[in-house]
């Protein structure tokens, strides 16, 4: 099975990004971390971008501010790139969704919401592109939203009773 990517532009993304690592574990998917940044460390970045379609099916890049990490990987590879903008910024991610969001045509990075729970929504997304080439994957997507189903309906179900 193809892997996934995780690349975060500093330390600070770790923590916003943990809820991807733990979905990723939950549906079996092998995944590596790289701490990259696409203006400290290009070279690094570069290095890894060049066997990046051997090894992975699915490329995750998470950064604040600037937010260019994404689409200097989705640049580099062809293979799809989901970006999450992180919102670690005084314009609390506007900065970064709208770097990761504006790229020119032909060259696309799938963004998702800014922040953590943008890291699930990635995860959940590599997840849904895997499992076309995995059809085990595509079984545990659909466990997954049954569960989220019926929490929603016991949730649904509790608040009844609540008095007010």
């Amino acid at each position: 099975m193809k892997k996934v990517a995780i690349f975060m532009g500093s330390q600070s993304d770790l923590e916003s990004l943990k809820d991807a690592f733990k979905i990723l574990k939950n549906f079996e998917i092998p995944f590596d971390i790289y701490i990259l940044s696409a203006h400290r460390t290009p070279e690094e970045v570069s290095k890894v971008c060049e066997t990046a379609e051997q090894n992975y099916g699915v490329i995750i890049a998470a950064a604040g501010y600037a937010a260019h990490l994404a689409g200097t990987i989705a640049g580099k590879v062809n293979i799809p790139v989901i970006g999450i903008p992180m919102d670690n910024s005084s314009f609390n991610g506007l900065d970064s969704l709208l770097s990761t969001v504006q790229m020119p045509p032909g060259i696309p990075v799938a963004t998702v919401t800014v922040g953590k729970a943008g890291a699930t929504n990635a995860a959940v997304l590599a997840a849904q592109i895997l499992s076309i080439a995995y059809p085990e994957i595509k079984e545990k997507l659909i466990k997954y939203r049954k569960e989220m189903k019926e929490k929603v309906l016991k949730a649904n179900e509790e608040v009844k009773n609540i008095e007010i």
